[in-house]
């Protein structure tokens, strides 16, 4: 896993680097794209209940889901992947023209779902997974790095996603509803999950003196498995009670996980609690499913407790932490990256918990939450574009 600096370095003077490196590395164009389209998105979507954008490919509601997923999410898991990859299996991973044209190919999937060409989305779609990971396994298996190959079955599982989604969009297969939609939030949940549990006790011992994060090898396993099944579970359109029943035990085995972790311990290292606050939107989801599952709350409240809470928190999180790790800078939030947590995790607070008090007000729950989300994430795009757009201030590649 990569290496950092202790989270407690003295500030020290940044001289502000010369030259252009945005290329140099995986995470620094796709956190930009990523985070720059997370903030833009909002609007796009305003301007398709206006009719401005005539008749896209994808409209409304699908076109939100896929793009949040596959365009948002997607970027930044392989911005993250492209770097820590290369400290994993000590290979390279795409650089300069390579990954200029990954970008594009990104940038190209999200312009073509808004206009009416269908099947150039499609191309466009798929294939930025499945050249994700086909970057990722060549070092991997040049290296032979076994315990990460999984990832690569992972993009492979979403590139597979997104085939089936727009296959049924155009008519050529019978899928039912939303499937496509859910099976993509859950290999992103086990991602996130996979991820969560390698780093977080991680940054939370290097970060906080005397933490003592912990992991239990048979919850690891538990709360791990409980994801896979819940996986299988919606492919095979599971519903009702046994639904219900598992998503609960998965609730309580990722809670259960969390608190080995020493979370209220945190609070005085807020690129560690952070990562601790949008962990715990994972079992408030899966508690949330299991609610719905059961007839009980809006299934969208649980989908929004994930995609708000638990993937935009972790990854304004990751990319604020990775971005100033990668860059040479000391791993200590300053205020706007403190100002950007506290609007993310705002945003979920509202876009879920609002909705479940009030259900007549989830019209300004959505607009209010669309704004903190925003917000947050267009402070990030301003903030780190001179960051991650110029070499490391260390003077080191990278």
């Amino acid at each position: 896993m990569t290496s950092f600096n202790s989270i407690a370095d003295p500030p020290r003077p940044q001289p502000a680097p010369a030259g252009w490196a945005l290329w140099e590395m995986g995470f620094r164009p796709f956190y930009l794209l990523a985070s720059a389209f997370a903030a833009l998105s909002i609007g796009l979507w305003a301007l398709q209940f206006t009719g401005w954008l005539g008749r896209p490919y994808l409209q409304g509601p699908l076109w939100h889901a896929h793009e949040m997923l596959f365009g948002f999410a997607l970027a930044v898991v392989v911005g993250f992947l492209f770097t820590a990859g290369r400290n994993w299996s000590n290979r390279p991973t795409p650089t300069g023209w390579p990954l200029a044209a990954l970008a594009a190919l990104w940038v190209a999937g999200r312009v073509l779902v808004l206009t009416p060409f269908g099947w150039a989305a499609l191309l466009a779609n798929v294939a930025f997974p499945l050249a994700a990971a086909i970057s990722l396994a060549i070092p991997f298996i040049a290296a032979r790095n076994r315990r990460n190959y999984f990832f690569v079955g992972l993009l492979l599982l979403m590139s597979a996603a997104v085939l089936g989604i727009h296959l049924a969009q155009l008519g050529v297969i019978q899928l039912p509803g939303w499937v496509g939609i859910q099976l993509a939030l859950d290999v992103m949940l086990f991602i996130m999950a996979v991820m969560g549990g390698r780093v977080i006790p991680m940054f939370t011992n290097n970060g906080v003196p005397d933490a003592k994060a912990t992991r239990h090898p048979l919850l690891e396993k538990a709360a791990l498995g409980t994801v896979l099944a819940l996986l299988l579970a919606d492919a095979a359109q599971l519903h009702g009670v046994w639904l219900a029943a598992l998503a609960s035990l998965c609730a309580a085995a990722h809670l259960a996980r969390w608190s080995l972790w020493q979370p209220w311990k945190t609070a005085r290292a807020p690129l560690v609690w952070v990562l601790h606050a949008a962990y715990l939107w994972i079992p408030v989801h899966l508690a949330l499913r299991a609610a719905a599952a059961a007839g009980w709350v809006a299934p969208s409240v649980a989908t929004h407790a994930l995609t708000v809470g638990a993937i935009g928190g972790l990854i304004i999180g990751m990319m604020t932490r990775t971005a100033r790790g990668h860059t040479g800078r000391p791993l200590r939030a300053d205020n706007s990256d403190v100002a950007c947590y506290v609007l993310i995790l705002l945003a979920a607070l509202v876009r879920v918990l609002v909705p479940l008090v009030v259900p007549v007000w989830i019209m300004h729950a959505t607009l209010w939450s669309a704004a903190l989300w925003s917000g947050g994430f267009a402070l990030y795009t301003v903030r780190y574009w001179p960051v991650l757009a110029r070499p490391r201030i260390d003077g080191q590649a990278g």
